[in-house]
């Protein structure tokens, strides 16, 4: 017991584990998902509402406060798609590759290739209350995939405030610096050291 408030993390993701705690850390004490909690329907329409799925869920399995994230791309050549329905781009059983795939294809010849990540990151208290954030980084989809870090669009997304790299081009720490999920993140360790104790 580090005598931290402990937070049980909602995703069963270990890398996505490793990167919000190595932003939380010193402010409470992560937990990882319990192994027998089943996988969360994410059908709420928007990335509030699934962060929100997600983190009632494991809170109301643990009894503990719960964090989730939510995330999604807008691009803007597509009226904002894929946003909440990212992971599933190219259809119910679609890979990362499959939806970078598409996403090649759909904007093959489009000249505004600008886009956003977007993640909402949430945590989920036993009374009833909540914490919500969001961190945004804006970009633009490359030509073709670069680099081998990361996952989903990583390979793809170019940030603009970057040096032209996209995040799967970019050591962990750069892209962390930067991202969408490292903003939310940050935003949500400033609203946890303002929540009174």
């Amino acid at each position: 017991m580090s005598g931290l408030p402990q937070l049980v993390g909602a995703t069963a993701n270990p890398g996505k584990l490793a990167e919000i705690e190595a932003i939380l850390a010193g402010v409470v004490e992560l937990l990882p998902r319990p192994a027998d909690v089943p996988d969360v329907v994410e059908d709420a329409g928007t990335l509030v509402g699934n962060a929100r799925l997600k983190a009632q869920a494991i809170c109301r399995a643990t009894g503990l406060a719960a964090v989730a994230d939510d995330t999604g791309i807008e691009v803007a050549a597509l009226g904002g798609e894929p946003g909440v329905e990212t992971a599933y781009f190219a259809g119910p059983q679609a890979t990362d590759a499959d939806n970078r795939a598409k996403l090649l294809r759909e904007l093959d010849g489009v000249a505004d290739r600008s886009a956003l990540f977007r993640t909402v990151a949430m945590v989920a208290y036993p009374d009833g209350s909540e914490l919500v954030v969001e961190g945004v980084c804006a970009g633009r989809i490359a030509t073709e995939e670069r680099g081998a870090q990361g996952f989903g669009f990583d390979p793809l997304f170019v940030p603009d405030e970057g040096d032209g790299r996209t995040f799967a081009e970019m050591t962990k720490a750069d892209k962390l610096a930067l991202s969408h999920r490292g903003r939310a993140f940050r935003n949500l360790l400033a609203a946890l050291q303002e929540r009174p104790a």
